[in-house]
């Protein structure tokens, strides 16, 4: 029985230990390979931009030597001896056309290889005059009409990369070539740049290129025969001593890097390695990088992984001692109550015992002291009716100790209670009232029970019968082991409840601390994101500026692929701001009847053209039926919808149409042909930044979407869901309440629409002032604005504004921010200057902040309202609308 505890605990410590090494190693293991995974598509990104630089750098002299080629000067030189006067004009025109770049140079050699002229000519390392026929680039562009290499220069000792192109005479014969060697010694110092080592190797696997000059003539590879004979007969590497790289490969990685341990020259650890080969040359790129954050982020997996285990086996042994001591408090009740009847019982059987054994001890005893009385475990005495003493047994002369002088029979049973007194067993008091209060109770013929505690912390149970024919018999139960064990389960019930108490107080204190970290969270985002959208508003206008004035298409296009990205961050940071919305509770919610029908014609326009670019079919059923529902938030959680199916499907079509559920409710869905979603996946596609990765490319989405649509139905009280099959597609639904088709046929008709304007014709010669606090937004909307034909008289902050404003001198409108700074506000600000100018001028709010409540202030005054990032159509179009409302006169 003494090892079944130990082995208990024995088990529990190794499960505990066992799955904290478990957890950690596989917490380990899943953070080095998700890491070493982003770390190797950081490296294959790094080593595209490292081969566009090497690639821009050897095109940017590629077409010289092609365009020295058709120079009739050099042309007529190779076709006789040269004079020393043609020589110099020749070296000073090789010169020319090398310019002052020092990283090239520019050599002219006749059919045999000869140098006849070089830009190096002033130089003591002269090229004039060197036989290079050996040199491959020669031989190529004799043969094939152009070549290159890389090698170290014969006369310099430099290297470089070699372009060669033959000069052909008007029958098409060569006469000779010229080469231009390009130096790359400025790539590699810009390579320094970078803590990672990278490396170029042309075709034997010679590393020629390096950004640490021990890696710098390495063999990648072994050379065979053949290929040492090369090298020696070209000379490409001159006298170099061509050294082995000694590399070991540990793990090779499925998206194509390797993980390699390098001992010559000798790296710590086990670093990446990633190769690439460069287009149009033999050379391939390699790049390794170290893996120390990687390996940091294993070990803090680890860290996590065994505190989340130890975290979960203290949950779990904490509930389990929690219903241990339950069970343990609840048997404990229970082993009471079963002790408490069982000494009841004792008693009733002791007290109709006891009264029998003294009916005959009145009657048998002399001596006082009565046999049958000695059996029982409480101290018993009897008394006549005259209150003496008749029989007791030993218990009780024990329990008491009283002097066997007066224990007789006949002895009234006042003395002896006098004796209890005078060692103070009655209480405090006078003594002969104690004493003539017990014996009227014995007079009087009452039985009572009640407990009684001795000085030595005895307590006693004491049952007083009368009996039949006079007298009383009464038992002294000792009590005090049930008392103790009682106190103590009491105690231990305290203790327990008290703890109890102590946790539930912990965990409110714990809730409380989480919603205000909570608050604090969400008014953090809120205003991080309004901070963010301030220079994002400034670059989205600049570049929409920037478009009209690039004459080309491709810069065009550049622009408008800067745009779609400052779009594509526009809408993450909205997104962000929305869900910092819904969380803090300031999400409005206008529910009303709905008509399903036009909401689902115009999503079927707006996403069509885009499905068709995607070779795609958008279709939506329609329906006459009406929903209750917030239209604006539906239409949200749609839009997300398609435009999901659209970024995922690669071909077939997209449905969207409506089921009935039940009697009251209508589920809309969005089918989709695309890969499908695993059924593991298809609850976490509904948390933040989660996302799939068989997206289009180009448009992958910030995983940011299906979050908020999820809050969007908690919010409407909506029920969101999907199906899902691998392979085959994906249904969407939101399932909403049915609504009143008759309110939806009283509504009022649609009001009518304000004529767009066909030109600028508004905005010319108006004049307009924009106070914002942020410098770069206030140029750029002000370049725009001028642009369009309008006079900007001001852009600047609100003190800018408040001094420049006098009497009878506002503008026709006015561009206002909310928040200007310095504790500012634009509508405030705007006041002033309306009683400075005397005039109230037509407003736009442009702000960042998305309240509604300040969208309908806005309305109530009249006042244009805008939301950054300002796109410029849309500010084009409100002031347009404004400056119209105003010539014409209307409000």
């Amino acid at each position: 029985m003494t090892t079944t505890p130990r082995l208990r605990k024995f088990w529990t410590l190794l499960i505990l230990l066992g799955g904290m090494v478990g957890s950690m190693f596989i917490a380990g293991q899943w953070a080095w390979q998700r890491s070493l995974q982003e770390e190797n598509r950081s490296v294959q990104g790094q080593l595209a931009l490292y081969g566009q630089a090497l690639a821009q750098r050897i095109d940017r002299y590629r077409t010289l030597p092609e365009v020295l080629a058709l120079d009739a000067q050099l042309r007529n030189a190779l076709t006789h001896p040269l004079s020393a006067a043609d020589g110099e004009q020749l070296n000073r025109k090789l010169e020319q056309a090398n310019g002052a770049s020092q990283s090239s140079t520019l050599t002219l050699l006749n059919r045999d290889g000869l140098a006849v002229a070089a830009s190096n000519w002033r130089t003591a390392t002269s090229n004039v005059g060197v036989d290079y026929s050996f040199r491959p680039y020669v031989q190529q562009a004799l043969a094939q009409g152009r070549g290159s290499f890389y090698g170290i220069g014969v006369t310099t000792g430099e290297p470089g990369y070699f372009l060669s192109q033959a000069i052909h005479d008007d029958q098409g014969q060569t006469l000779g070539l010229v080469a231009i060697k390009i130096a790359l010694q400025e790539l590699e110092r810009e390579w320094l740049q970078t803590t990672d080592i990278v490396l170029a190797s042309d075709a034997h696997g010679v590393v020629f290129l390096a950004s640490q000059d021990a890696w710098r003539y390495r063999l990648l590879e072994p050379l065979d025969d053949e290929e040492r004979r090369e090298l020696n007969a070209t000379r490409q590497y001159a006298d170099q001593p061509l050294r082995p790289l000694e590399v070991r490969v540990v793990e090779a990685l499925d998206t194509g890097g390797r993980l390699v341990s390098v001992q010559a020259p000798a790296l710590p650890g086990r670093v990446l390695w990633r190769t690439q080969p460069l287009p149009g040359t033999p050379w391939q790129l390699h790049l390794l990088h170290e893996t120390h954050n990687s390996f940091a982020d294993s070990r803090w997996a680890a860290a996590a992984g065994a505190g989340g285990w130890l975290a979960l086996g203290l949950l779990v042994l904490f509930v389990r001692q929690r219903q241990r001591l339950s069970s343990l408090r609840q048997r404990s009740r229970q082993e009471l109550e079963t002790v408490l009847r069982q000494h009841a019982q004792e008693l009733r059987t002791a007290q109709d015992g006891i009264v029998q054994a003294a009916q005959q001890a009145a009657q048998q005893t002399d001596t006082g002291l009565s046999r049958s009385l000695e059996h029982l475990p409480q101290g018993v005495v009897i008394i006549d009716a005259d209150l003496n003493l008749v029989a007791w047994n030993s218990r009780y002369v024990q329990l008491f100790r009283f002097p066997a002088d007066l224990m007789r029979v006949g002895q009234p049973i006042a003395d002896l209670l006098r004796h209890n007194a005078r060692r103070g067993l009655l209480g405090p008091g006078p003594v002969d009232e104690a004493i003539e209060r017990r014996l009227a109770h014995l007079r009087s013929g009452t039985p009572h029970l009640h407990e009684s505690a001795k000085g030595d912390g005895t307590v006693l149970e004491i049952r007083g019968n009368p009996l039949p024919e006079g007298g009383f018999v009464t038992s002294y139960a000792d009590i005090t082991s049930y008392k103790n064990a009682a106190r103590e389960l009491r105690s231990l019930a305290d203790a327990l409840e008290q703890r109890v108490a102590d946790r539930t107080r912990d965990l409110d204190a714990a809730r409380r601390d989480a919603e205000q970290a909570n608050r604090s969270k969400t008014r953090f985002v809120a205003a991080a994101v309004h901070d963010l959208l301030q220079p994002l508003n400034a670059a989205r206008m600049f570049t929409s500026l920037l478009r009209s004035h690039l004459p080309g298409d491709a810069e065009r296009h550049a622009v408008d692929s800067i745009d779609g990205a400052l779009a594509a961050q526009d809408a993450i940071l909205n997104s962000l701001l929305d869900i910092s919305r819904m969380e803090s509770g300031q999400f409005d919610v206008h529910i009303h009847d709905v008509a399903l029908g036009p909401l689902l014609q115009v999503l079927g326009h707006n996403f069509g053209v885009l499905a068709e670019s995607q070779g795609l079919k958008l279709s939506c059923v329609p329906t006459r039926a009406v929903v209750r529902t917030d239209e604006n938030l539906l239409r949200r959680i749609l839009q997300n919808f398609v435009s999901n199916a659209i970024r995922y499907s690669r071909h077939g079509r997209i449905v969207v149409g409506c089921r009935r559920v039940g009697n009251d409710h209508l589920r809309i869905e969005v089918h989709d042909q695309g890969p499908g979603i695993p059924e593991a996946l298809q609850h976490e596609i509904f948390e933040e930044f989660r996302r799939l990765d068989e997206g289009r490319a180009d448009d992958r989405g910030a995983g940011l979407g299906l979050a908020i649509v999820e809050r969007l139905g908690r919010l409407l009280g909506h029920e969101i869901g999907l199906r899902s099959q691998l392979g085959r597609g994906s249904v969407f639904w939101v399932c909403v309440p049915l609504g009143n088709p008759a309110a939806v046929q009283q509504a009022a008709a649609a009001p009518a629409t304000t004529q767009q304007p066909a030109d600028d014709a508004p905005l010319q010669g108006s004049s307009a002032w924009v106070i914002d606090d942020d410098g770069p937004t206030c140029a750029a909307t002000q370049a725009l604005l001028q642009r369009w034909g309008c006079t900007v008289p001001l852009a600047a902050g609100a003190p800018e504004a408040l001094a420049a404003a006098q009497p009878g001198q506002a503008p026709q409108l006015v561009l206002l921010d909310v928040h200007l700074g310095a504790g500012l506000h634009g509508p405030e600000v705007f006041a002033q200057l309306c009683q400075r100018w005397g005039q109230t001028p037509a407003v736009i709010l442009v702000t960042a902040e998305r309240d509604a409540t300040l969208r309908r202030q806005a309305a109530e005054r009249g006042w244009g309202f805008l939301a950054k990032p300002v796109r410029a159509p849309a500010l084009r179009a409100l002031v347009s609308q404004t400056l119209l409302r105003l010539q014409q006169g209307t409000p």
